[in-house]
C-alpha cells in the first residue's frame, strides 16, 4: 500500500509498505479522506516531541471497513466510519473517575500509532463510529477536529448565556469553533487573524466578524462590533504571547478565556489581573466519546459543513502540501488528502 511517511523535520516521502495485519480486536480501514491537522504542522517541522520518525501521521480521517479481525463483531465490512483516534485505557485514575479525555495512558492514532496518511491503518474495533453512507467523505473526516473545538467551545460558554465571543485563529479549529459557538448561542461572534487571504475566505463563506488583530485599529473595530456588553469569552485557536496577552486584556471581568491554542508553552499571565476580575482561564485538548458523537451528529445534519474554506489534494502531494501550510500559501482553512481517488 501507499503511505506517507514523515522521516525527519521537513521530510514526508511517499512509500511502499505492507498492508497492516490484524490483532484480534482491531479493524482494517480502507481510508477515502485524511484531514492534515494543524499540529502535524508542528510535527512536520520536528517541534513536537510525541512525534518521532518514522511515522505515518493522519488522525482526521474517513473511509471504510476494509477487513475485521476475528473478535470484532460491532462492525460489518463495508460499513462507511470515521475513527475517534484517541485511545484510553478504561482504568487509570483519571478513567475510572470519568475523565477518559485526560486518561493517563492515551494513545492517538497518527502519534503513538500508525495512522490516516495511508491507503490502509488498523485501528481497535472500539476506536470506529460508523456514519451514515451519504455523508460526506470530507465532512466526516471533520469530526475530531470538530469534537475538539465542541468540548472547548461548550466548556467555555456553560457559564454565559448569548455571550459575545472573540475567536483568535481562522485556521480549522478558530473557524469549526465559530460553527460550535453559533450552534450553541453565542450573539456575536468575532473572528481574527493575522493572515488576511484567510479573513477572505471567512467572509466569503458568510462569517460576519472577520478582523485582523495584528492591525492597529483592531481593538477600534472589535468595540464597534460589541459595544457596551464587550467581550465575554476569549478562544484563542493561536497560543502565541501576542493573542493570549491580548486576551487578558480584552475579556470582560467575569469572563473565560479557553486555550487550545499549543503555539508556544511559557507566557506571561497577568494573574493580579486575572484575580481582581475573576477572570476565569481554561485549557482544551481534546474530547470524550461522547463530544465525539455529538460532532458527529452536527455534520450529519449538515449543521457544520467543509464547503467554502477547504481544499483536496492528491495523497501524493503531502509534501508539498506541508510546505505551503508552513509557508503560509494556503487561502484555505483546511487541506483533505484524497487517498481512494
Amino acid at each position: 500500500m501507499k503511505v506517507l511517511s514523515w522521516n525527519g523535520p521537513k521530510q514526508i516521502d511517499v512509500e511502499e509498505r505492507p498492508v497492516p495485519k490484524l490483532k484480534k480486536d482491531e479493524v482494517l480501514v480502507k481510508v477515502d479522506v485524511v484531514g492534515i491537522c494543524g499540529s502535524e504542522i508542528e510535527g512536520f517541522l520536528g517541534h513536537n516531541s510525541l512525534r518521532v520518525p518514522p511515522l505515518v501521521m493522519g488522525h482526521e480521517f474517513s473511509g471504510y471497513i476494509e477487513a475485521i479481525g476475528e473478535e470484532a463483531n460491532r462492525v460489518k465490512k463495508g460499513a462507511k466510519v470515521v475513527v475517534n483516534p484517541l485511545l484510553t485505557c478504561g482504568e487509570c485514575k483519571q478513567c475510572v473517575r470519568g475523565n477518559e479525555p485526560l486518561c493517563e495512558n492515551r494513545q492517538i492514532i497518527g502519534i503513538h500509532r500508525s495512522g490516516g496518511f495511508a491507503e490502509y491503518v488498523s485501528v481497535p474495533e472500539s476506536a470506529i463510529v460508523e456514519v451514515p453512507e451519504s455523508l460526506d467523505s470530507y465532512a466526516a473526516s471533520l469530526a475530531e477536529p470538530l469534537a475538539c473545538c465542541f468540548r472547548a467551545v461548550r466548556r467555555a460558554l456553560a457559564q454565559h448565556t448569548v455571550p459575545n465571543i472573540l475567536i483568535y485563529g481562522a485556521g480549522a479549529i478558530g473557524l469549526l469553533s465559530s460553527f460550535v459557538a453559533k450552534e450553541l448561542g453565542a450573539n456575536q461572534i468575532i473572528v481574527a487573524d493575522i493572515n488576511e487571504d484567510r479573513l477572505q475566505t471567512l467572509k466569503e463563506i458568510g462569517i460576519d466578524h472577520a478582523l485582523n488583530n495584528g492591525q492597529d485599529d483592531f481593538e477600534e473595530k472589535l468595540a464597534a462590533i460589541v459595544g457596551n456588553k464587550g467581550i465575554d469569552v476569549v478562544i484563542d485557536a493561536v497560543g502565541f504571547l501576542p493573542t493570549r496577552s491580548q486576551s487578558a486584556k480584552l475579556v470582560n471581568p467575569g469572563g473565560v478565556i479557553m486555550n487550545i491554542g499549543l503555539g508556544i508553552d511559557e507566557t506571561p499571565v497577568p494573574i493580579n489581573h486575572f484575580i481582581r476580575s475573576e477572570i476565569t482561564v481554561l485549557g482544551s485538548f481534546c474530547y470524550s466519546r461522547q463530544d465525539f458523537r455529538d460532532a458527529v451528529q452536527l455534520l450529519v445534519a449538515s449543521r457544520v459543513t467543509p464547503n467554502g474554506w477547504t481544499e483536496v489534494r492528491p495523497l501524493e502531494e503531502g509534501q508539498q502540501s506541508f510546505m505551503d501550510l508552513i509557508e503560509g500559501k494556503v487561502k484555505n482553512s483546511k487541506i483533505f488528502l484524497n487517498v481512494a481517488k
